[in-house]
């Protein structure tokens, strides 16, 4: 029997026992629908912290005030701005300091890793990736693949779930990197599959790739500060991810790039070179001949893009205020009591049948929860919608929530669950 209870006054009690409730007061909650809204979709962007204005403001004035001299003057120097971000996200993502740099945006951190870690030479060419990987990861893997004059058909490898079920089974994976042995090349996969919200082993995966002689890397969007990392430990030799959604940076915003120290410092590794990338000490000589810095930074092209970092750097500061151990042991009890509203609404309801697709297991999963809502459509979803509940839908009858820790409450699962049973066509 569930220690749960579907009631507000559980709900309630439930927030003052929270040790994190005080960081709900540290965001911006919508309002476009009215007071109350329940704001369950940080899985696709996360909620402004209150600090951000200020620390936007800062480099505002110091560029008022500065103008080009801000880059050495500012009380935060955008010479070196993206030095102040690394320390506390390698925390969140589980690397030395110089294995992780913030640059650039997801989609060209992944491109630009995979031109260093995608080398098809004789028969190994082979790139596995989970089926149903989000688009930008699967048009990213095809033109990389072109790139080198190579077939998709022959060269990209999807791993789908079995029929009949939801989530891959990752004795799947492993059967599929031996099957394929000297012919892979690379296995690319999301350490959080966006639609199901199946968490990956990624310390197994990375373990089996390199068994077989494949370079490992992974797309964290849907992983970075949602679930606990350890990407140095686990030996994966790249990774990337956004900062906009569990890391609630801004729209867009600027992303992380991770690169394992045993090739971090390899200056032979084909790259494409950017002058932020070459060595620092002696950048502004502009003399021909790229040195890449040691560690993640160089990989990097551009000087730092400092409002979108600053905005970054406003989530960082929560984060690392609370810490990930913290976070995770609050999404796990969150999303669980979640998961109880779901599932007691579906048994009392004879008009629906709410099936959670996303694993039951809380290590196999973060904060989101996928529910295909047998018996109903697209109007169930618009009237949650109309009600007041910020989630996400898929086609065909599928609804992603992600109740973040940080500024997401007990109350807030519970009124989802009102409003869900209230919208049931």
């Amino acid at each position: 029997m569930s220690e749960f209870q579907n009631t507000l006054a559980f709900a309630q009690e439930k927030d003052q026992k929270d040790p994190l409730r005080k960081y709900r007061d540290e965001f911006f909650f919508p309002d476009f629908a009215g007071d109350n809204m329940v704001y369950f979709t940080g899985n696709s962007l996360g909620l402004q912290p209150k600090r951000t204005k200020e620390y936007i403001q800062q480099e505002l004035d110091d560029w008022a005030k500065w103008g080009v001299e801000g880059h050495f003057h500012a009380k935060n120097p955008w010479f070196s701005y993206h030095e102040i971000l690394t320390e506390q996200a390698s925390k969140i993502v589980g690397a030395k300091p110089k294995e992780v740099v913030i640059t650039h945006s997801l989609t060209t951190n992944l491109h630009l890793l995979m031109v260093s870690f995608y080398r098809p030479e004789g028969k190994r060419i082979k790139i596995l990736c989970e089926g149903k990987a989000f688009p930008s990861d699967q048009y990213a893997l095809e033109s990389q693949v072109k790139f080198h004059g190579l077939s998709t058909d022959e060269t990209i490898v999807e791993i789908f779930p079995r029929e009949g079920e939801h989530t891959i089974r990752e004795e799947d994976i492993y059967s599929k990197i031996d099957e394929l042995g000297d012919e892979l090349a690379l296995v690319m996969i999301g350490g959080v599959n966006y639609y199901t919200g199946q968490l990956f082993d990624m310390k197994a995966i990375t373990e089996a790739g390199h068994n077989v002689g494949a370079t490992v890397g992974f797309d964290l969007a849907h992983a970075a500060g949602n679930v606990e990392l350890k990407l140095h430990e686990w030996g994966v030799d790249f990774a990337a991810w956004c900062t906009y959604k569990y890391l609630n940076s801004s729209p867009g915003g600027v992303s992380g790039m991770f690169v394992h120290e045993r090739h971090a410092n390899n200056p032979k590794l084909p790259r494409f070179a950017g002058w932020w990338g070459h060595d620092k000490d002696v950048r502004f000589k502009m003399e021909p001949g790229f040195k890449p810095m040691e560690g993640a930074e160089g990989w990097q092209l551009s000087n730092a893009p400092v409002l979108g970092m600053a905005a970054h750097k406003a989530s960082l500061d929560i984060f690392d205020e609370v810490g990930m151990n913290d976070i995770s042991l609050k999404r796990n009890d969150l999303t669980a009591y979640l998961e109880f509203v779901i599932n007691d609404i579906s048994a009392k309801s004879e008009k629906a049948n709410f099936e959670i697709i996303t694993p039951k297991d809380p290590n196999k999963r973060g904060a989101q929860l996928s529910i295909l809502a047998h018996g109903q459509g697209k109007d169930l979803f618009d009237a949650m919608s109309d009600a007041g509940v910020v989630a996400d839908w898929r086609e065909p009858n599928v609804i992603r929530i992600a109740p973040a820790p940080l500024y997401n409450s007990y109350e807030d699962v519970f009124h989802f669950g009102r409003i869900l049973k209230a919208a049931i066509q």
